[in-house]
């Protein structure tokens, strides 16, 4: 007799049972990243504690390093014939397809030249092209204007739009190609604002941004190689920016070697009373990414060069750091002064850049276009499809 899913019956007190988990189920993303937790750890690795999708085997000279996505595993190490066991292993508990060199993963492609490696989501962004009707468009070389500021109570012109899931559906892609093009971070910042009541504006701002990848769609970032572990970061904040609230933006990014490794463009939780305290809230956020960034180094058995420094064009957030009492400080929160006990002990050292040399100035608001393009060379970005 065959029972439909779910069947019960009181009289004959049968039940069907599931054998295996089927996809939809809560747990089963549970139950499949334990099974594979526990057979990583079996077979010798160690599971980050700094980013828990990293697992690291070190077994004398040899070291080998996995990343973990849901059911796609990306496998690097020095040594081949290790991970070519590590991959038997695999086969022994799980049906594994073995795609080779990495070349596409999540929609990022991955081009080896020489000694580098570029990061790009050409295809992604030709689809996305394509989706919006703007492949044949007529490119612009910059993703938002220049130091716009968009305010929703002045314009009564400025009409709602009436398909909101058509821009959301826009925005959420657009915040997926940041992951390899930084260029776009304030533009997506701003416009992910608006995703619950987005007006017309908006719309056009956010295809704006699609004429822009339209200029240089295989754009992405190169990480070249390097024996040194030399990090520095870059930090700028704009403040009292008017987008939605009279709060500041925080821009950072960091670089290891040379080539840029993360960033950030995002909105401060409160109002600061001064351009000081905007930027030493900025600074705060990017000491808790170095911070992060020297424990990740650390799994992978890399020491970095410490005091990292950070690149900042105020001079009165320095002094503040430093530190300096002001009476002006008596409000900040106190978490805000980590940054003086990292400081003190050596781990992070700031230093004072020339705000048209601020590598994060991209990440706090619109530019022209030379100094756009101008940014774009600083952060080491490069049309891997280019001529």
């Amino acid at each position: 007799m065959t029972l439909p899913l779910g069947y019960y019956n009181e009289n004959d007190k049968r039940v069907c049972k599931l054998k295996r988990s089927l996809y939809g189920l809560k747990q089963a993303p549970r139950k499949w990243n334990e099974k594979l937790s526990y057979a990583l750890i079996e077979n010798g690795f160690r599971q980050s504690l700094n980013d828990y999708s990293l697992f690291i085997k070190t077994n004398n000279d040899v070291f080998i390093a996995i990343l973990v996505y849901v059911d796609d595993i990306v496998v690097t190490g020095n040594n081949t014939c290790e991970i070519n066991k590590f991959k038997d292993f695999l086969k022994s508990k799980f049906q594994i397809k073995d795609l080779g060199v990495l070349k596409y993963f999540l929609g990022i492609e991955v081009i080896r030249e020489n000694k580098n490696i570029c990061l790009s989501q050409r295809k992604y962004t030709l689809d996305l092209l394509t989706e919006f009707g703007l492949l044949n468009c007529k490119p612009i070389y910059t993703p938002i204007e220049p130091n716009l500021k968009f305010n929703n109570d002045d314009d009564l012109n400025d009409l709602p739009l009436k398909n909101i899931t058509e821009y959301q559906r826009l925005i959420e892609k657009l915040i997926y190609l940041t992951l390899t093009i930084p260029d776009i971070s304030y533009s997506v910042h701003v416009l992910s604002q608006f995703m619950h009541a987005p007006k017309v504006s908006h719309l056009k701002c956010a295809l704006r941004v699609l004429r822009y990848l339209k200029s240089a769609p295989g754009k992405g970032i190169c990480i070249r190689k390097g024996d040194d572990t030399d990090l520095m970061c870059y930090v700028d904040s704009d403040w009292g920016t008017r987008i939605v609230a009279m709060k500041s933006v925080t821009g950072y990014c960091l670089f290891l070697n040379g080539s840029i490794l993360t960033w950030k463009s995002k909105k401060q939780d409160c109002v600061s009373r001064s351009s000081a305290e905007a930027e030493y809230r900025a600074l705060a956020d990017a000491s808790c990414e170095v911070i992060w960034i020297l424990k990740v180094l650390n799994d992978f058995g890399k020491s970095c060069i410490i005091p990292v420094q950070i690149h900042i064009d105020n001079s009165a957030a320095i002094k503040i750091a430093n530190p300096v009492f002001h009476e002006k400080t008596k409000h900040f929160d106190l978490d805000l002064h980590f940054v003086r006990d990292k400081i003190n002990k050596g781990v992070i050292q700031t230093k004072k850049v020339d705000s048209a040399e601020n590598k994060a100035d991209i990440f706090t608001k619109g530019l022209c276009s030379f100094e756009h393009n101008k940014m774009c060379n600083l952060l080491g970005l490069k049309d891997c499809f280019g001529n």
